[in-house]
């Protein structure tokens, strides 16, 4: 029987990809099995090794030859400032799920800021050296260089959320239209009808889906959505801040509003006290990650959960299968991998 199994349809050696669909599992876990990596239940583990046995998979010659053109080490590249970086606990929440999934392998992560033209030219620069097997691309605008240069380089990668609806690499992003709709839904529910929204930045996809759905769920609900009742921000606290003066200015009737992210609600919390205005009595407030900012602002609040630790796991698992392929799913005409996490609306007294 192993001897029979040993070929695959077309006559070759088995796959990866073979054993994995044989298994029921995707091409990660069978990598982690043939690794020994702990990090596997017992039943799975048992279905691997019966689909290496039953296809008759020789991993070790291929691998070693494999192994010869890695470097062992992949870069989280986050084309942002540093001090974004470490001001937004999105980011702290991304990378602590990437070295969580990574812990049980023997490849080391940088991490690679690249917010300047200076800082791009450089990574470009590193990047066409061939000095890691993959990237790991967090915070991707639309006008962003560095996806189409990792592909003409065909280094494995992964974003973290699409640059477009039409995005060709790989990528791993929650829901950002349905948390942008239990928003509002949520602070519908509550009798507001004035609501709203702080964006982030629009040249960010995830923010223009957040967007279309705050607009629908106002549409379906017979409000439909007074464009001076949305304000531009930039992710920041003091772009929230700035974006809620001028909605108080333009709409000082408004009577809800709900922000792009937790750290432009701080900033929006901060203009409404300014103005005399209590939270929740005069304006109720929801806003975006269920970071800590959240729990620990006054009063707390609600907020839309995007799994971000999960992402960063996802995004890691995802590159690890294009690494073991060696080549970018776009060379491979594959079928896009996009990845969609599911959000969760968090209610505190804020709403």
């Amino acid at each position: 029987m192993a001897s029979h199994g040993a070929r695959n349809r077309s006559g070759g050696r088995p796959t990866l990809e073979e054993v994995a669909a044989r298994a029921g599992v995707g091409r990660g876990t069978v990598s982690r099995v043939i690794n020994g990596s702990p990090r596997v239940s017992d039943a799975t583990r048992a279905a691997v090794e019966a689909a290496v046995a039953e296809l008759g998979y020789v991993p070790n010659t291929a691998a070693r030859a494999l192994a010869a053109n890695r470097t062992d080490a992949i870069a989280l590249v986050v084309p942002e400032p540093e001090t974004r970086f470490f001001a937004e606990p999105y980011f702290s929440d991304m990378l602590r799920g990437v070295g969580a999934e990574l812990s049980d392998t023997e490849m080391q992560l940088l991490l690679i800021f690249a917010g300047s033209d200076r800082e791009r030219r450089r990574l470009a620069q590193y990047l066409a050296a061939h000095r890691v097997d993959g990237v790991l691309l967090v915070s991707v605008h639309a006008d962003d260089p560095l996806p189409d240069l990792l592909s003409q380089l065909e280094i494995p990668a992964v974003i973290s959320g699409p640059r477009s609806a039409a995005e060709t690499l790989p990528s791993v992003d929650s829901d950002n239209y349905g948390g942008g709709r239990s928003a509002v839904e949520h602070l519908l529910s509550r009798g507001r009808t004035r609501i709203a929204h702080i964006t982030g930045r629009l040249d960010v996809y995830g923010a223009q889906r957040r967007v279309d759905g705050y607009r629908d769920a106002l549409r379906d609900a017979g409000y439909p959505a007074d464009e001076g009742f949305i304000a531009p921000g930039d992710f920041t606290e003091e772009g929230g801040h700035r974006a809620m003066r001028e909605l108080l200015a333009r709409t000082p009737s408004l009577d809800a509003v709900f922000a792009g992210s937790d750290v432009m609600a701080a900033g929006a919390r901060r203009a409404l006290r300014e103005a005399g205005r209590r939270l929740p009595e005069d304006v109720a407030m929801v806003g975006y990650d269920d970071s800590a900012i959240a729990r620990h602002m006054d009063p707390p609040l609600t907020s839309v959960r995007q799994p971000i630790e999960e992402m960063g796991r996802r995004m890691l698992d995802l590159l690890l299968t294009e690494i073991a392929d060696r080549r970018p799913a776009v060379s491979r005409g594959l079928e896009r991998r996009q990845v969609v996490l599911a959000t969760e609306l968090v209610e505190r007294s804020s709403s």
